[in-house]
């Protein structure tokens, strides 16, 4: 045996360390019950697989898997899941009928195409890689992919191509309705707005705190006529059962909007003295300060 390929006591070790670990990040795959383990196990095995390249003699491939696989792939696949969310339970409604009875007898003929493959493949002896990274192993792996194994990978490439079109053309749905935009949906409540409908949409809704004793979040709006609107106040101090009662308004203000009188009342005679003699002492401060 070449003294190339024998095989250290170091790499060994590491093989029988990573093996258990791998084997175990592949088995959850198909007894894990939530998404997110499946795919940090996912991560797991590819950074084994890395680890593996690298004992190999095959950094390229090694930083290659990481990067490419377990940082950017497995990465996309978790942000996925994460926007989508774990909360929703899968359903066990078949929706084909027999699919169970034809997904086992795949299984049984996969299994079988393995066992054939692995008990009767001829593989040549082992070289190692020292001729295949004789030009360092990001040249040596560019040969082989763009070089001997060109129609294998555009191949696969073919086929991860027809896989994203697949997935894109199941998740398409055909909209039953033309799409509304911000335009036709404007034009749409103008129109029912201007046939007698709900000005809701149209203008602004009232704000909380209007014509209020306190200017605050919990007091209702009040209208032309002098009516509460309880929609002005937020949902969840409904909810709450925090929003101020009616009789908490300004009664004055509320009788003056109902019957058109001015918000600032009118002032009789000792009062019209009395504020413009607050006034002149006000200007007469005012010029002493200057």
């Amino acid at each position: 045996m070449n003294a190339a390929l024998e095989i250290s006591t170091g790499e060994a070790v590491l093989f029988w360390v990573l093996a258990p670990l791998m084997v175990a990040g592949a088995l959850s795959l198909l007894f894990a019950k939530r998404p997110v383990h499946i795919a940090v196990s996912i991560a797991g095995v590819m950074i084994g697989l890395a680890v593996m390249y690298i004992m190999l003699e095959a950094p390229f491939l090694g930083v290659a898997q990481i990067v490419v696989y377990t940082g950017a792939v497995m990465m996309l696949f978790l942000f996925v899941i994460m926007l989508a969310g774990v909360d929703s339970s899968e359903s066990l409604v078949e929706t084909i009928k027999g699919q169970r009875g034809i997904a086992v007898v795949g299984l049984l003929g996969l299994l079988i195409l393995v066992i054939t493959v692995l008990t009767r493949a001829s593989l040549p002896p082992a070289v190692g890689l020292a001729q295949a990274n004789a030009d360092t192993n990001p040249v040596g792996v560019a040969r082989l992919i763009f070089g001997d194994y060109i129609f294998a990978f555009e191949l696969t490439a073919a086929l991860l191509i027809t896989a994203a079109l697949g997935a894109l053309v199941l998740s398409h749905r055909r909209r039953l309705s033309p799409k509304v935009g911000q335009a036709e949906l404007a034009e749409a409540k103008l129109a029912a707005y201007g046939k007698g409908g709900s000005a809701e949409g149209v203008t602004p809704p009232a704000g909380p705190g209007v014509y209020a004793r306190h200017n605050s979040a919990d007091m209702p709006a009040l209208d032309a006529a002098g009516n509460p609107i309880d929609d002005s106040v937020v949902t969840v101090l409904r909810v709450r059962g925090q929003e101020a009662e009616t009789a908490d308004l300004d009664a004055d203000r509320v009788a003056r909007i109902a019957t058109g009188a001015p918000m600032v009342p009118e002032l009789d005679g000792a009062e019209r003295a009395d504020r413009a003699e607050l006034d002149e002492q006000a200007e007469t401060t005012k010029e002493n300060e200057e």
